[in-house]
């Protein structure tokens, strides 16, 4: 029994400098963010549709404050959030979708055929912004109102 109380107390305290050690580094080493990247991160909708090129809201906020990306590449988030990136970086506001010119983009919306759903739930874990409900076994339902129309769905849908 005596034994099992030194690995107790051996393990404890092994934990504890473990965990002082790391707290340590981690506030010795820390890397300071950009506040222009963290302010343009929060004004983007974190959608993570990757509609824009990128792999989500962080990367692209990360290009437009650093490396001078368009600031109207974010279809979710539109021209609202187009305009609010012009403000904070004090640039001139950009056509929303600069490549297409178009005044208002086409809104997307993903669909489920329900013909051939299997009710296989993988569309629902690629949804970004959980805008598909539904069961193992059971038909889907997209919710229009949050859908990005990311098409992040089509993908994993083997149907």
């Amino acid at each position: 029994m005596n034994a099992v109380w030194i690995a107790v107390v051996a393990i404890s305290l092994l934990g504890l400098i473990f965990g002082l050690i790391l707290g340590y580094a981690s506030r010795r080493f820390a890397v300071e963010d950009d506040p222009v990247v963290e302010k343009i991160d929060a004004l983007l909708p974190q959608s993570q549709c990757g509609q824009c090129g990128y792999p989500g809201c962080r990367p692209y906020a990360e290009a437009v404050g650093t490396q001078g990306e368009k600031i109207n590449c974010c279809a979710p988030g539109g021209e609202a959030v187009m305009l609010k990136i012009a403000e904070l970086l004090n640039v001139d506001p950009q056509p929303t979708d600069g490549d297409a010119q178009e005044a208002e983009p086409a809104r997307m919306l993903a669909v489920i055929d329900e013909a051939n759903c299997i009710g296989c739930t993988k569309c629902i874990q690629a949804c970004p912004v959980d805008a598909i409900v539904g069961a193992t076994r059971a038909m889907h339902t997209v919710m229009s109102d949050l859908c990005t129309g990311c098409n992040l769905c089509v993908a994993p849908c083997p149907t």
